[in-house]
């Protein structure tokens, strides 16, 4: 069980609804994902207009929760705006908290991000960061208020994977009571099933189910290697050894003369 903020959860795959091909495609990837959370941009629902309404009606008949988020925005005001609004629409004190510094890498403007989470668990709202891996960063978002951490192991949508696990690692050791999340930059089942294999408590991902060819595949894909990424850690696996080591042991071989 998985607990964020007061809420407890069994799955640890939360999903993004963003850019798949139809409603009813999103509908079907959810289900075959078993994800219980997923990610909403008010941004979508606000210009949505009618369509906007039938997709939140969709996302309430899944019987999920909302995370709403603050995606593309570049600014503290922005951010704060963006999140109180979404509070209004979408009836929760829940956030992803995003500010974007920067156009190409989409990393967060991580100054802007602490400043954000400060104003807004300050009034009430329960922030889900989205990070980098920086440690020093991190403890300023948990002396801001949050309680739970959302690095990223790569830039967002580039289906890269971890291209820092060392960092990724430290990151978990540093902060072994803390629930952490990772988001951004996972592509295939197996970089989540890696960073679950790192002791991450659960993974966020869009992209790289929505942009396959068969998104719901892809998220029943996605909810395997994280259940076998979580097991893995859980059962310890073997550190890599500089040497070969036999399998079958040597005392007590027949031995032919």
């Amino acid at each position: 069980m998985l607990k964020l903020y007061d809420v407890e959860v069994h799955s640890r795959l939360l999903l993004g609804t963003a850019r798949y091909p139809s409603p009813a495609v999103l509908a079907e990837a959810v289900r075959r994902s078993k994800a219980e959370i997923v990610t909403v941009s008010l941004r979508r629902e606000a210009a949505g207009g009618k369509a906007g309404g039938a997709f939140f009606e969709l996302i309430r008949e899944l019987g999920v929760r909302v995370l709403p988020n603050t995606a593309g925005c570049h600014s503290v005001q922005e951010a704060v705006l963006t999140a109180k609004m979404a509070r209004d629409v979408f009836r929760t004190d829940w956030i992803k908290l995003e500010v974007i510094g920067h156009h190409d890498t989409l990393q967060p403007d991580v100054f802007g991000l602490v400043e954000a989470a400060r104003i807004l668990t300050g009034e009430g709202f329960q922030v889900f960061p989205y990070t980098t891996d920086d440690l020093v960063v991190a403890e300023k978002l948990l002396e801001a208020g949050c309680r739970i951490l959302m690095p990223w192991c790569a830039p967002i949508g580039s289906a890269m994977g971890p291209v820092n696990p060392m960092a990724l690692r430290s990151f978990r050791a540093h902060f072994p009571e803390v629930p952490l999340v990772v988001d951004a930059g996972i592509g295939r089942p197996s970089h989540a099933a890696a960073v679950m294999e790192y002791g991450y408590d659960a993974v966020l991902l869009n992209t790289a189910v929505a942009g396959a060819s068969d998104p719901a595949a892809m998220a029943e894909a996605f909810a395997l290697a994280i259940d076998a990424g979580g097991i893995a850690h859980g059962a310890v696996p073997l550190e890599p050894r500089d040497m070969a080591v036999p399998s079958t042991p040597v005392i007590g071989k027949a031995v032919f003369s």
